[in-house]
């Protein structure tokens, strides 16, 4: 576990992340990882001196299984509560992953998703949800945590905004920043998933987490307005 800004902390879970978010001591956990993953996050989040209790909630960005493979197991860990879009939560209450979906533009994503598609679990423990985000919502924790609604790479995807050091945005899967920023792997809607990447060109935040790839620490909203702003 790797404290990237002060108070948040990324955890690497087979190439995909889950982040951690301090709030006096407590914390929000933003995704759970692939199955089996709860046994890490808790260790890492153990090396620090906390305990499973300490998180109070779980936001799952979407109902992909590397986001949200471990939140039944979290949950019973924890105790805490769990926040998902409502498109996405009936998915993960029937342990349900995935829709219909296409490669990303571009032949690396291509072949990426080919090599991917056939070890992604499409079905997880299923797992109760205990709130159903709206499409733009503000939470009461995390400092006002802004739960944006960013459809294209999954119906019921979510980022988040988190209003500490210049903005902080929790990118989900709506893009990757592995071999630079670009497009995310899969899409279930390319055309929404673009205009989602038009509306966080549009946000205010200095730095950029994403799902899949490294932050970026400066100037990340100018970077997607470059990339993404004029389409």
């Amino acid at each position: 576990m790797k404290e990237i800004l002060p108070g948040c902390y990324m955890i690497a879970l087979n190439f995909v992340n889950a982040y951690l978010i301090e709030e006096e001591g407590k914390f929000t956990l933003i995704d759970t990882g692939y199955p089996n993953s709860a046994s890490k996050i808790i260790q890492e989040l153990e090396s620090i001196g906390k305990h499973p209790t300490d998180i109070n909630q779980i936001l799952v960005t979407h109902c992909h299984s590397d986001h949200s493979g471990s939140l039944a197991e979290l949950k019973r860990l924890t105790k805490a509560r769990v926040y998902m879009h409502a498109q996405d939560a009936d998915m993960v209450r029937e342990g349900k992953t995935l829709r219909p979906y296409q490669p990303g533009p571009g032949l690396i994503n291509y072949i990426l998703t080919r090599l991917i598609s056939g070890n992604t679990p499409s079905n997880i423990e299923a797992c109760e949800i205990d709130y159903e985000l709206s499409n733009d919502e503000v939470l009461p924790f995390g400092d006002g945590i802004e739960a944006i609604h960013i459809p294209g790479h999954c119906a019921g995807q979510l980022a988040f905004l988190w209003r500490k050091h210049n903005g902080v945005l929790f990118v989900a899967d709506a893009a990757k920043n592995i071999f630079g920023l670009d497009y995310s792997f899969i899409y279930e809607d390319l055309d929404e998933g673009k205009k989602s990447l038009r509306k966080i060109s549009n946000l205010k935040f200095g730095t950029a987490v994403f799902g899949h790839g490294k932050p970026i620490f400066k100037n990340a909203a100018q970077r997607f307005q470059k990339k993404w702003g004029d389409f």
